[in-house]
């Protein structure tokens, strides 16, 4: 996760000037900017601002609370089901756990926050939890990247935090460095990782055995991301810095210089992933989202911190060839290192969305308002930043882990320029928040923006960064209790101090990068805004710049918008063939994919095989242009593919004291009514008699008219729905007979008729896992009557029947439930998992999303991708159109930890006992909402 940079401007310095210079020009920027912007609209009012900061605060509070109170120690609050999430205790993600090291990592990543959010003795007490509890020396396997900007990061910024204070005099006096002391404990603990012959360090380590060790389960590694070694240095130079023992920055400063040493050098781009002992590149697409990311953020932010020109000169020559290649306004592509004309995809991941903060840390905030503009048009569609979307803004990838990414760029677009129109942004972020994330135990992701549908997820970098950036929007320089300009943001917003700059400054700054040239001036364009230049005589300039994309989303995407070289169109010559154009039977199409080195291979079965041979092209050109016609056929089938599949849909538990915030993922049903076509079903539940609805029902008085719950087995899903019909049920709900089935550790289903005409099906049926059906029966063993709606997606709750609903007794008011939720994924084969005679539809991944295999933060890369720059690439044809059968599967899940500390158990909670915590919440969010109407 890549965060931008504290400082809100990049101004170029001298190198041994001192920063009360650096603070004092970005300062006059700051003023400059303000007073030109503010005549582009009225400015927010004084009360609005504080009322929106106080908002963040309870928000804050929200989380921050139950998370100590349910989750604490754990690493994670599980928010839908209030209790922390446990290393080994819960089924395995896979990559994503890499983070969670028994540390309490919540609680360190929210250290900062509570300072800035003005809650010191808060302050006080988390530091002494920390002290007190938390263990580095687990045996557990974790990622070096995640644990040194969330845990290292995390005690660093603490620590500065808690000398201001004690400076200060009122709080922290008894407080002698102990959060430094840890943080060098666990420096040394990292260390062990950087034993390659590269420098680069393994992206895995045990931080109680090392590395290569039998006990460590860990060190056979070859790859990880640019991201994962390149972000680093902040950290690692202040451990040095404040402690004066200077090998952390050595290691790091070893690691940068190994990338540099290793970019194309006719590009001037790095890749995704490398191996760390022999420095190839394993992935060659570059972009700046996920993989590569805080790379590019902490060359800048290095100079920034250190004072070291050779990291600012780095960072133009990269930033150079990224506004060259990538950066396609207002999209910003991921390329190929080698062909950096040619685009390596058709979608962005939301991990870019820090760019346009980092683009006003370097001062070019044109392309930063452009870029900025167009995520916010995404975001106004889907309520939340798809994980990925593709280049005409439809959902790529559909989950949505509250990253703060867009939130930051907002504060520091905001600090830039001063346009009112930035308050109005971070206001729809906080209402959107409220809205569809927040839940009763805390705040939920996003498993699906498309249906609202919920994960049981918090992470810990949502505390660290999400409310620090949306408060210090909202907050003039006196509601905060230090100056802020006097630090800078690590990549996961931790605060670390810019007088490090002239402490312990024993390392030789000289470059040994071999081929180095000497500064060139021209690279410092765009270093410091100027009003001048930003807003030329017209207070109108930064809304000029957004204007023209105001609608950029709801269009469609312009041929034009993907990158076709200005050679490819040569004098008389036509444009490329597109894959859409492509007809198998056009003589004239046939005669072009010959010249782009595309050969068609008739099967047996009657399919066509498209075969690129890249020597084989009339012109280099060619060979491109078959490349991308190539990938476009992929893209393609894989669409086509996605739309024969029904989409996921929803169960929402509408009734009291639930009202509309229960959103469980369902999976539809091929046959029955359809919910996308049809008004949703609105209905009580009842359980049928038989459960499993294989027979005519012997309770049909208690279904009619009402939703009927049935179990899955032993009979056809179509013939469960006809029993069930006939007894005059308005709906059904399959729940699976495996107990402990969830969507966390299955795909979800569709459910196939049974071979036969199923017309005679009116009513809908939809499926949902055990653990998901459990929060139902639960509900329906609580409170007896439960009414659902089924629909296409979660609709909005209504505020009148909530009202309406009100009980009176002060703890029934608060009630509100969990939800859970399961996603649905995309190729479709038909299973038959224990009853011969019932038909399923299982779906498998089609491409893996950073959410459901690792946090793209911290991947290594283990996401195997064809290397676009290979001579040989294949498709297959059924007719005219694409049949591709080598879809991505997923990975086996990390091996989960044996033995959990006793301490770490799970939280777990009765119904009733959750719902009679939730009373001050739901009082909040009423008064939230007075306050709205």
């Amino acid at each position: 996760m890549s965060e931008a940079g504290g400082r809100g401007f990049g101004c170029r310095v001298p190198q041994r000037a001192p920063w009360s210079f650096v603070a004092a020009t970005a300062a006059l920027c700051l003023v400059s900017a303000t007073s030109v912007c503010r005549a582009v609209a009225a400015p927010m009012s004084r009360e609005e601002k504080q009322k929106l900061g106080n908002q963040v605060l309870e928000m804050f509070d929200h989380a921050y609370g139950n998370y100590m109170e349910h989750a604490y120690p754990a690493d994670e609050l599980m928010p839908l089901t209030c209790r922390g999430r446990v290393r080994g205790q819960e089924p395995s993600r896979g990559d994503v756990d890499d983070a969670l090291g028994k540390f309490s990592l919540t609680l360190i990543d929210s250290l900062d926050t509570l300072v800035v959010l003005n809650k010191t003795k808060e302050f006080e007490d988390a530091v002494r939890k920390v002290l007190r509890d938390v263990n580095l020396d687990n045996d557990v396997v974790v990622s070096v990247f995640e644990t040194n900007i969330r845990v290292l990061g995390g005690l660093l910024g603490g620590h500065s935090l808690a000398i201001m204070l004690k400076e200060k005099g009122e709080y922290m006096q008894w407080y002698n460095d102990e959060l430094l002391q840890m943080a060098k404990q666990l420096g040394y603990r990292l260390l062990p990782a950087f034993n390659t012959t590269s420098g680069l360090p393994y992206p895995r380590i045990n931080l109680k055995f090392g590395i290569r060790k039998p006990e460590a389960r860990t060190g056979t590694e070859t790859d990880t991301c640019t991201a994962c070694a390149g972000t680093l240095i902040l950290e690692f130079a202040a451990l040095s810095r404040f402690t004066g023992a200077t090998i952390f920055e050595e290691y790091a400063r070893k690691a940068l210089d190994f990338l540099w040493e290793k970019r194309q050098r006719s590009s001037n781009l790095v890749g995704v992933t490398i191996n760390i002992h022999t420095g190839d590149w394993v992935r060659k697409d570059s972009g700046v989202g996920a993989g590569i990311d805080s790379y590019y953020e902490y060359l800048l932010k290095a100079y920034v911190l250190l004072g070291d020109d050779s990291f600012l000169e780095r960072f133009n020559t990269h930033y150079d060839a990224i506004m060259r290649y990538i950066s396609q306004p207002p999209l910003l592509l991921d390329v190929h290192i080698h062909k950096p004309m040619l685009n390596a995809r058709t979608w962005m991941d939301a991990l870019l969305a820090f760019f346009p903060g980092l683009q006003v840390l370097k001062g070019d905030i044109r392309p930063a308002i452009e870029t900025h503009e167009m995520l916010y048009q995404v975001i106004k569609k889907h309520n939340f930043l798809p994980e990925a979307f593709t280049t005409d803004f439809r959902v790529h990838w559909a989950q949505h882990p509250l990253r703060p990414e867009f939130a930051e760029s907002t504060y520091f677009l905001y600090k830039a320029t001063g346009d009112p129109y930035y308050l109005e942004v971070g206001k729809t972020l906080i209402e959107n928040l409220n809205k569809y994330a927040r839940v009763p135990c805390g705040f939920a992701a996003m498993k699906d923006v498309r249906t609202g549908s919920h994960e049981d997820r918090m992470d810990s970098f949502f505390l660290a960064e999400m409310f620090k950036y949306l408060y210090l929007l909202f907050a003039d320089k006196e509601d905060i209790i230090f100056d802020i300009e006097d630090y800078i943001f690590t990549t996961e917003a931790h605060l670390l101090p810019l007088w490090l700059s002239t402490t312990n400054r024993s390392i030789s700054k000289k470059n040994t990068t071999s081929g180095y040239t000497e500064l060139d001036d021209s690279n410092f364009d765009w270093t410091c805004p100027n009003t001048q230049i930003l807003f030329p005589n017209d207070p109108l300039y930064a809304q000029s710049i957004r204007e023209p994309l105001k609608n950029v989303v709801d269009k469609s995407c312009p041929r034009g918008i993907i990158r076709v070289r200005e050679e490819s169109f040569r004098s008389g010559a036509k444009p490329p063939l597109r894959a859409r154009d492509f007809m198998a039977t056009n003589p004239e199409h046939l005669e072009i994919l010959k010249k782009m080195g595309v050969s068609l291979i008739h099967l047996k079965d009657g399919r066509v095989q498209l075969v690129q041979h890249a020597i084989q092209a009339a012109s280099s050109i060619d060979a491109e242009d078959g490349l991308r016609f190539m990938q476009e056929m992929i893209e393609l089938s894989s669409q086509q593919q996605k739309e024969q599949q029904l989409p996921p849909r929803a169960v929402q538990i509408v009734s009291h004291p639930f009202f509309g915030r229960v959103v469980l993922t369902a999976g539809p049903a091929q046959f029955g009514l359809d919910l996308s076509k049809h008004k949703e079903t609105r209905g009580f539940v009842a359980s049928s008699k038989p459960y499993n609805g294989c027979s005519e029902l012997t309770n049909p008085e208690a279904v009619m008219g009402k939703i009927a719950l049935i179990q899955r087995g032993q009979c056809m899903f179509a013939e469960k729905a006809r029993n069930i019909q006939n007894a005059g049920a308005i709906g059904g709900i399959v729940i699976d007979d495996n107990e402990g089935s969830s969507s966390d550790t299955a795909p979800l289903f569709q459910m196939a008729g049974d071979g036969k005409d199923t017309d005679d099906i009116k009513i809908p049926m939809l499926f949902l896992f055990s653990k998901e059906g459990s929060i139902i029966l639960d509900a329906i063993r609580e409170y007896e009557e439960v009414e659902v709606l089924l629909s296409d997606k979660a609709k909005d709750r209504d505020p009148e029947m909530e009202n309406e609903e009100q009980p009176s007794s002060e703890n029934d008011s608060q009630n509100q439930s969990t939800e859970q939720i399961v996603s649905l994924s995309q190729t479709v084969d038909l299973v038959d998992r224990e009853t011969p005679d019932e038909s399923f539809l299982s779906s498998h991944s089609e491409s893996l999303s950073p959410a459901d295999t690792e946090d793209a933060r911290s991947t290594s890369s283990s996401e195997q991708t064809s290397n676009p720059t290979e001579s040989h690439e294949t498709t297959s044809l059924d007719g005219e159109c694409t049949d591709l059968d080598n879809h991505l599967q997923e990975q086996s899940e990390a091996e989960e930890d044996s033995n959990p500390n006793a301490s770490w158990g799970k939280k777990v909670q009765p119904i009733d006992s959750i719902l009679a915590d939730w009373s001050e919440d739901i009082e909040a969010f009423e008064m939230m909402e007075k306050d709205e109407l």
